[in-house]
């Protein structure tokens, strides 16, 4: 599996505007994050052109629109960052991570069960 590169915070929103999108012109997702926070058009562009240089988009030219498209899933992106927090974070422990993550305070009792079906899935394999 391809190593996914380390993505930032407002490269992710940008993918995730992408991933809703389908496809999508700068114009377009700086208008969608336009309605979240204050953001210069050439941030977004220059973000974008840097997403494509990591090849997590590409992009084709229509007239003189550049035309941007996801070049990976987001299971295969959320797959590469937990992987990357697990061994940063959780010194390559995926037990210490789940662990922290079902703190009793953290869980509704459907995310509880939600989670125990899900072990009993993993266990029936």
């Amino acid at each position: 599996m391809k190593t996914i590169p380390n993505i930032g915070d407002a490269e992710m929103d940008i993918l995730h505007q992408v991933w809703e999108l389908g496809e999508a012109s700068v114009a377009q997702v700086h208008e969608r994050i336009l309605a979240k926070r204050k953001v210069a058009y050439t941030t977004v562009m220059t973000l974008m052109r840097n997403l494509a240089r990591k090849d997590v988009l590409r992009f084709r030219k229509e007239g003189l629109t550049y035309i941007y498209s996801a070049a990976v899933d987001p299971s295969a992106v959320r797959s590469g960052l937990v992987d990357h927090l697990v061994d940063k974070v959780f010194r390559g422990s995926p037990a210490a991570l789940v662990q922290t993550l079902v703190e009793p305070t953290r869980l509704t009792e459907d995310e509880r069960r939600q989670l125990e079906a899900l072990m009993a899935k993993l266990e029936d394999r």
